[in-house]
């Protein structure tokens, strides 16, 4: 008989989440830990109202109409505060409160020192969980720590996994609706093939985690792949391990298994070395047919030294042949950059954005080094006093919590700004025909930094205002050079058009965008002058103050319906009618109609 019996897993939500649906969490962690005692626990549940900021009450109401003796909760850093607080109101009902995962397993005795949490589960979880339901907390469970008499125990290192097949698939049914969808049948999802990693970069705690690389067998993989395939509806697959092209063989022959039974209904995202792409190069046209859409690529930095002290053993060949042989296959590379390493200056990190487009990438995204515990740098920057702040809820990549020598935290945060507007190509404004659609190319593109910059909890609408109207002054002091050839006649002659930035009456930016034969030219061009202008107006206070009232949890479900519409456009129809039966959704579509119209409505 187990020790406890009834137990609710909570996954501890980020503080703040980055407005990308391939970021929503799929609760993978607490979902392997269910599979590994459902057949000797009594109950097992998870909070209705997970995706959304009424995950507390939801958990209030939970635990007092059901009993749960044990409550099961993992954290990443930039979630532990929630962790925190998830753990209170466990402990004001009568649980054993247990923590595990990222962030707990790298500061156990933190952690330990909080009153509400009871025992703290160290690494891999599955195996040291299942033994501590079945007997308690005992010096006999290897793996686990707890407080005892003002002391910590901690009972020994566990073992890894090493037959990962033996791990019970995650238990997808157990999770609560999602954007009208239910748990095991979300239309985004992930997969992990393998754990652990090959290599150590000082910036992730894989290592620290799931030590070594050890991964499933194909037909393994292939047989949850099966589970999540729907042949009537496209879903995105996350293939989130740590490095998925590690083994090419075994990745072909899931390939091949996907291919012979028919998966193939997928979007599928993954994470890799570009060494490993380019090793990849003779089964990149199998992952395309199994459904590969986007690659994300950890490129970090243009500085050979930078990539060394991150033990990042990147080559620039290699990166551009990866790139290249993506583009082949119509696979879209996404590139990673960590800006913000203690030795570069302003005028390095500058280079980032221009390196970026150079490589011909569709998609950047630029973040700031992130000293998570459990990493070298974590260790390296606290030695050194370079950590500015220990709020894990600014721990999110996006929000500077280090000094470096040049830079303190609001310089770095200036400079993810320029690099997100320098990086952007600015070419569909060029492509449109009339100044309604540059309007709506030039909105989409300061949205963007935006609500990147919305991800920084330290920043007020003020600040995020100055920081992104900076961040176009200093993209337009380095001279850019925007144009691009056009081939449709009717767009060639069209007039000029304009479209202002509006910081105040008195500072501002024309974007303006000229034909000139058969190209189109953008400049943009400071105004200090506060005269009347003819042409649309893009008020930066009020787009800030209108998206600073969009909550983060109806952007994310409207970010992710439009990824399913996009994957499944038969189903429009349907799914607008089920989206806008929303009313935060609908809230948040009639801000941005009347956003648009008041900057159609702002000539004078």
């Amino acid at each position: 008989m187990a020790y406890f019996k009834h137990i609710c897993f909570v996954e501890a939500p980020q503080a703040i989440l980055t407005p990308f649906p391939r970021y929503v969490t799929d609760c993978l962690g607490i979902l392997y830990l269910a599979a590994a005692v459902e057949d000797i626990a009594e109950s097992l549940v998870i909070p209705d109202n997970y995706y959304n900021d009424r995950l507390f009450e939801s958990f209030r109401m939970l635990l007092k109409k059901r009993r749960c003796d044990l409550v099961a909760i993992s954290s990443m850093t930039g979630g532990f505060n929630n962790a925190k607080r998830v753990a209170e109101i466990a402990k004001r009902h009568g649980a054993f409160v247990v923590l595990g995962g990222f962030h707990p397993t790298a500061l156990p005795d933190e952690v330990l020192k909080l009153e509400c949490v009871d025992l703290v589960v160290l690494g891999e979880g599955e195996a040291t969980f299942r033994e501590l339901v079945l007997k308690g907390p005992s010096r006999e469970v290897r793996g686990i720590a707890w407080k005892e008499n003002n002391t910590i125990v901690y009972t020994g290192e566990r073992p890894l996994i090493e037959d990962i097949d033996s791990i019970a698939f995650p238990l997808r049914g157990l999770r609560p609706v999602r954007y009208g969808e239910k748990g095991d049948d979300y239309s985004i999802d992930t997969i992990y093939t393998s754990r652990g990693c090959p290599w150590s970069c000082s910036f992730c705690a894989n290592s620290r985690m799931h030590q070594h690389w050890r991964s499933r067998s194909p037909e393994n993989v292939v047989e949850e792949i099966a589970l999540l395939h729907n042949p009537k509806k496209k879903k995105l697959l996350k293939i989130w391990d740590a490095n998925f092209l590690t083994n090419i063989k075994r990745v072909e022959t899931i390939c091949d298994l996907m291919i012979e039974r028919g998966l193939t209904n997928f979007k599928i995202m993954m994470e890799t070395r570009v060494k490993d792409v380019v090793r990849a190069e003779r089964i990149l046209g199998k992952l395309k047919k199994i459904g590969l859409k986007t690659v994300g690529l950890g490129i970090e930095s243009p500085n050979p030294r930078t990539l060394e002290l991150m033990n990042k053993g990147n080559a620039m060949g290699d990166v551009s042949r990866a790139i290249t042989l993506m583009g082949q296959h119509a696979i879209d590379p996404e590139g990673y950059f960590i800006i913000g390493h203690h030795s570069e200056s302003m005028k390095e990190t500058m280079a980032y954005p221009e390196f970026a487009k150079a490589l011909g990438l569709p998609l950047a995204l630029f973040m700031v080094i992130t000293p998570y515990p459990g990493t070298k740098i974590f260790d390296e920057y606290r030695h050194d006093g370079n950590i500015t702040s220990f709020n894990w809820d600014l721990y999110n990549n996006f929000s500077p919590v280090i000094k470096t020598e040049q830079m303190d935290p609001a310089a770095l945060v200036k400079m993810m700004a320029y690099c997100t507007v320098a990086f952007c190509s600015y070419q569909s404004m060029l492509k449109k025909e009339n100044e309604r659609g540059v309007l709506i190319s030039f909105l989409y593109e300061i949205f963007q930094t935006v609500f990147l910059m919305r991800v920084n909890m330290s920043l007020g609408e003020k600040e995020i205002s100055d920081m992104v109207f900076d961040a176009y002054l200093t993209y337009l002091g380095t001279n850019p050079v925007i144009d691009c050839k056009i081939a449709n006649s009717a767009i060639q002659r069209q007039r000029t058009i304009v479209v202002r930035l509006q910081h105040s009456p008195s500072r501002a930016i024309d974007c303006v965008i000229e034909p000139q034969g058969d190209r189109r030219t953008l400049s943009m061009v400071t105004r200090v002058d506060g005269k009347p202008f003819k042409g649309p107006i893009i008020r930066l206070e009020e787009l800030v103050a209108a998206v600073c009232t969009v909550s983060m949890d109806t952007l994310m479900h409207l970010l992710c319906r439009v990824e399913l519409f996009s994957n499944n456009p038969v189903r429009v129809a349907d799914q607008l009618f089920s989206l806008f039966g929303d009313r935060d959704v609908r809230n948040l579509g009639r801000k941005l109609v009347t956003l648009y119209i008041h900057c159609l409505q702002g000539k004078g």
